[in-house]
């Protein structure tokens, strides 16, 4: 009987528009994969359609038609990764199982499955977040941006009882800025002291990166030497080398979705 394949979920969130989230997780997409992890990467706004803005390619399909015909979600391969697009409104439970079904029918192969969550719509960012293993909240050195990451975090924890979250700083100058942020999230969540929060690092701030959104292209596939890039690849080492754990029953599920082909 062949041996159940451990999918690593991530789901990257953040509780303001603007920061640069879509292109983080396409990033981090990109260097998991040079670090030797066969990604999916899962677009949870259809509705703006981020990714596929990103890379410059048009999704196959709509899901909301694909969905009344009964057909899987869209697969499209990029950049040696794929990308699973879902989510054009908030989720029906028809939908978020017509989505844990895409998966299996998708993910033979693949270690790791990187969720983009929506900015727009907490209930699909809520269930994302409980699918996932790990959560990146991503905020900026904004108060604006700092404190909609912390109210994130405080619904996450009070409402669907998240506790854990890795945090990661986007367009930082420096550590100590970023530091700066991270210490200022923390103060803002300090009242609970049962969520945890993890200093994932800084993204370090990179003409780079504006150059490679301009062009609709990775900044990790342009400019693979510049210190985004080195930045982000070992933000992925982090995040690949966390300890893998099951929050829940959600999550249980699609852990266990992927099957090796080995015998035991």
């Amino acid at each position: 009987m062949p041996e159940k394949k451990f999918l690593k979920t991530i789901a990257v969130a953040s509780g303001k528009v603007g920061v640069g989230k879509t292109t983080v997780a396409v990033n981090l997409a990109m260097a998991m994969n040079r670090l030797g992890r066969k990604v999916m990467l899962m677009d949870s706004d259809f509705c703006l359609r981020n990714i596929e803005a990103l890379h410059s390619v048009q999704p196959k399909d709509h899901l909301r038609y694909r969905q009344k015909r009964g057909h899987s979600l869209t697969d499209i391969p990029v950049e040696g990764i794929n990308i699973l697009s879902a989510g054009h409104s908030a989720l029906s439970e028809f939908q978020r199982l017509n989505i844990l079904d895409a998966i299996d029918n998708c993910t033979g192969d693949i270690d790791v499955l990187l969720i983009d969550t929506t900015s727009r719509i907490l209930e699909n960012i809520a269930f994302f977040c409980s699918a996932a293993q790990e959560i990146i909240i991503l905020t900026s050195s904004e108060h604006t941006s700092i404190a909609d990451a912390a109210a994130l975090i405080n619904v996450l924890y009070n409402r669907y009882q998240e506790k854990q979250f890795h945090v990661l700083v986007n367009y930082a100058n420096n550590d100590e800025e970023a530091l700066d942020v991270f210490r200022r999230l923390s103060l803002e969540t300090e009242p609970c002291q049962s969520i945890s929060l993890d200093y994932l690092g800084n993204l370090p701030l990179d003409e780079a990166v504006q150059v490679a959104v301009q062009a609709q292209r990775a900044f990790m596939d342009i400019y693979a030497g510049s210190r985004a890039s080195r930045g982000i690849i070992e933000i992925g080492k982090t995040i690949l080398q966390s300890r893998d754990k099951v929050k829940g029953t959600l999550q249980f599920c699609i852990g266990q979705l992927v099957t090796a082909g080995s015998p035991r």
